[in-house]
This record gives structure tokens, sequence and C-alpha cells, in this order.
């Protein structure tokens, strides 16, 4: 494998787990379940190397697995059953010596594994180096435990070999249960029509025709399709030299491995959708007046005022509504979720308050508004001096008078002077209680409206603390599970077997890398 193909797979696998691990229990089973095993599985395969090539063969009753097996190992190893069904365990013939890691985490039984000797291949050892040949229990068996072996085994291999007949090609059980879940492997996978012998010379292509198509219908296109004969031996030459264009090519196991992460990926991107229409202010702004209707905020402001207009009166505030602020709850976690998966719904809902808390909150915060309801400053003040003025003026006033009407006597002009004098100071009285009913009506309208607005600021910030941050966390969680998803690139495609044993020159291999770094700078240009 290209080194920076190894790091690449790496990379995307760790950011896979990263995903897994923040969504966490908000996924459902068979997701978590499927993303677990391609990390664990990528992890491993990852580890043991890429020294080796595993090929498994899969197919269904009848197909003839264990006899091409036999074929292409050249030995007689696989159990070739005239009774159905014959084993549950996987058999291996190895074309190396150190495979026993690769074969313990496959989970092959010591007794059913052979190493391949490199006598029977004659000249073309080396072609097969490395190779890890797979017979596996039938998919379609009676047996449950065979399918359970295949679903274990099939995503841990490199390249799958699919081995049909002429009777069952076209089963359904083989194409919706398996194929279709192959879309996007198509460069890891062949499938051998077995049986050709069978079949009349005039009806081979027409049936091979006929698969190609099965194939494209299940979204597989471009897939190797080769008809042998186990039994005579037709076209087994053609499957080995497209396993020995596996062995050579080494790239087959970072596709495969690129094929399981993508296929994870795509499951985890459907549970996390990139339309999450939700903003913190706008969410607040359209729950904000609902609550506060519910606390009978703008009545206490109105007391409030009234009371320093007065001058009696202690207003305070009730405590809310509980229906109205479960109402409002309610509709901001159904605005907030609708775009959301169920396990992200419900964690969305365990996160935000609920609305007893909510409600105690609100309550709580309310307590903190002042509702003072005293005057205007020097509003005492002003009413003693005016009653003073008003006292000083009637008494200058009917002294003036008095002198006025000679009933006392009084030196010209002081009568005129004093009566003057008690006038304006009735006038000035008159004025002061006018400015201090003024002031004090200035100061009611301040003072509901500050009640008011303070009210709305605690609300607010009550939203904002118990349903808005709460939000943010476990969207912005969601927003994070889906980035690392999306970062989960496939590596460049791997071109289809074909049979065509060849290996990369060094210029390929230099144009490979160079793409493979221009993809990157546009890819980090784009984010």
């Amino acid at each position: 494998m290209n080194p920076s193909h190894d790091a690449t797979l790496r990379a995307r696998t760790e950011d896979l787990a990263r995903a897994l691990d923040l969504a966490g229990p908000r996924l459902d089973a068979a997701t978590a379940e499927r993303v677990r095993t391609a990390v664990e599985g990528v992890r491993q395969r990852l580890d043991l190397g890429v020294d080796h090539t595993v090929v498994a063969l899969a197919g269904g009753t009848g197909s003839g697995k264990s006899s091409l097996f036999n074929k292409i190992s050249r030995l007689s190893f696989a159990d070739v059953g005239v009774k159905r069904p014959t084993t549950a365990r996987v058999t291996a013939c190895s074309w190396s010596d150190e495979a026993d890691p690769l074969l313990d985490w496959v989970g092959v039984d010591r007794e059913r594994r052979i190493t391949h000797s490199e006598v029977l291949e004659g000249d073309g050892a080396g072609a097969m180096a490395g190779l890890v040949l797979l017979d596996l229990p039938d998919h379609d068996s009676v047996e449950p435990a065979h399918r359970e072996v295949v679903d274990r085994v099939l995503p841990l291999v490199d390249l799958l070999v699919w081995v049909v007949d002429p009777q069952k090609y076209a089963d359904d059980a083989l194409h919706s249960g398996y194929l279709r879940a192959q879309v996007g492997s198509e460069s890891s996978m062949v499938v051998v029509l077995n049986q050709v012998d069978t079949v009349p010379d005039s009806q081979r292509d027409n049936l091979v025709e006929d698969l190609e198509r099965l194939l494209a219908d299940d979204g597989l296109h471009d897939v190797f399709v080769q008809p042998v004969s186990a039994r005579t031996g037709e076209g087994v030459a053609r499957v080995r030299e497209v396993l020995e264009e596996a062995c050579a090519r080494r790239s087959v196991a970072a596709g495969r491995a690129a094929a399981e992460l993508d296929a994870a990926g795509s499951a985890l991107l459907a549970q996390t959708p990139a339309d999450v229409p939700w903003r913190l202010d706008a969410a607040v702004d359209r729950e904000l007046e609902p609550v506060v209707a519910a606390t009978g905020l703008d009545a206490v402001a109105s007391q409030v005022g009234a009371a320093v207009r007065n001058r009696y009166g202690m207003p305070e505030l009730p405590a809310p509504d509980r229906d109205a602020i479960a109402l409002a709850r309610a509709r901001w976690l159904t605005r907030a979720g609708a775009s959301l998966r169920p396990g992200w719904q419900r964690s969305l809902a365990e996160s935000a308050a609920s609305a007893d808390q909510l409600r105690a909150a609100v309550t709580a915060a309310l307590r903190e508004v002042d509702l003072d309801v005293s005057g205007p400053r020097h509003a005492r003040a002003l009413r003693r001096v005016a009653w003073v003025c008003l006292a000083l003026g009637v008494v200058l006033g009917v002294v003036g008078g008095l002198a006025l009407g000679d009933v006392l006597s009084l030196a010209q002009p002081w009568g005129l002077v004093l009566a003057a004098s008690g006038g304006a100071l009735v006038v000035a009285a008159a004025v002061l209680a006018v400015v201090r009913v003024v002031q004090r009506r200035r100061k009611a309208r301040r003072r509901q409206e500050e009640v008011r607005s303070e009210g709305r600021r605690a609300v607010r910030d009550v939203l904002v603390a118990r349903l808005g941050e709460p939000t943010e966390r476990v969207l912005g969680e969601h927003r994070q599970v889906r980035d690392h998803a999306l970062s989960v690139r496939e590596l460049p495609s791997a071109a289809p077997l074909t049979g065509s044993h060849r290996l990369p020159t060094a210029d390929e291999i230099a144009a490979s890398s160079t793409d493979a770094t221009d993809e990157g700078d546009r890819a980090g240009a784009v984010t």
C-alpha cells in the first residue's frame, strides 16, 4: 500500500472513531455497531500490515466455492460437500509462512489452515506471494451459524470473489442481502460464474450479459465477471491472474478498507443531516414573549407604575403559569430538533431544562427584579417646601389683606407688598405641587419600563442558560460528528480488477502521489 494511503486511512479511521465517540448513544444501535465494526476492523487490518492480500470465496449452496478453492490452490483441502450444509468453519490457504496472526484476526481455526508450497506454483510462485485465500460457508445455508460466519468475515477481507452458478445467479437473497450492500466496493470485488460447462456454448454470452445487467441494477458497475468451470478447469487460470493482480497491486487492501470507511461514514451521515436551521437569538426571541406573558410581568410593571404615581401599593410577581412554560419548552424543542434523528432529539430534550426546572429558574430570576415604588428623589423636600410656601403665602396674604382693609395699622405700601408676596407664595406652592406630580408620573413611567425591561432581560437570560446553551452544545456536537464523517473521504478509486497482471511504473507512482497531493491542497482550499 502507498504509505500516504496508509496514513490517510489511519486519519480517516480516527476521524470516524471521534465521530462515534461524540455521537455516543444518540446513534441508533445498528448504525453505531456498523461504524464501530468498521473502525475496529480497519484499525486491526492496518496494524497487521498489508503484506498479505485476503481473498474470500463467497457464494450460495451448490455454487462450487470449495471446488474452485481447490482448483485455485491446486490442493484438495477444502470440503467439497455432497450433503448440505457442510461446515460453518472457514478454510484458508496462504501463500505465506507468516499469515497466522492475520488468520487469527479473521478467525480461521488452526486445523482449517494450510500453507501453500512453492513447489506447486513452479515459476509463478512469486506472483501469488502474500495471498490468503478463504473458503467461506454458504451465505444461504439453512444453518444460521453459516450466515453468521459469512457476515462476520466479509468486512474483514481485501477482495471478495462472489461465486455464483447458472441456476441461482439471480437469487434475490444474494442480490438484496449482500451484493447491493457492496456498492462502492467494486474495485475490490469480482464475480465468478461457475459451472459454465453445464451451459450450451450458444447461451454463455447471454448468461454473462444477464448477470452483468443484474449487477448494474444493484448499483455495481464495472465489476469483473469471469465464467469458469471448477470441474473442467475452464477459466480458472483467468481467476488466478485476477488474484495475482490483486497481490501485485497491494492497493486492494486500501480500497477495501476505504470502502468500509465510506460505507460507515455514509451510515453516520444519514444519522446527522446537514440542514439544521437553528439560531440562538431567533429561538430566544420567538419564546421570550410567551414566557413573559406567563409570568404576568407586564401587569406587575403597570402596578409598580401606579404605586409610584399614587404613593401606595406593593406589587409582587406571581409564579409563572406552568402549562404556558411547558408549552414554550415543547415548541423550543420541536423547532430546534425538527431536522434531527430520534436519538439526537432525545439528547436535546434530556440536555434542556425540564418544564419545572425552567419555571423555577424564571421565578428565581424575577425575584431579583427591583420592584421599588418610591417616588422621585427630593419628592418629600418639594412637598415640604410647597406646604411652607402655601402656609406662608396664606399668612402673608391674610395680613396684607387686613392691612389694606385698615384692619391692621401698617405703613403703606407694606399691606400691598405683603398681599402680593402672599399671593406669589401660593402660586409658587401650586407650581411646586404641579412639578411634583409631573415628576412622580415621569418616575412612574420610567419605573414601569425599568421593571418591564429588567424582567425581560432576566427571562431572556434564563432561556439562554437553560434552553439555548444546551441546545447549542448538542447541535455543536451534531455538527462535529457530521464534519468528522465528511472528512472520511475515499482514497483515489482503485481501478477494477481485470486479470491483466501488471505492476505500476515509477512514473505512474509519481503521478499518483502528485494527484493525491493536489487533491489534498484543493480540499484544504475549499475548507
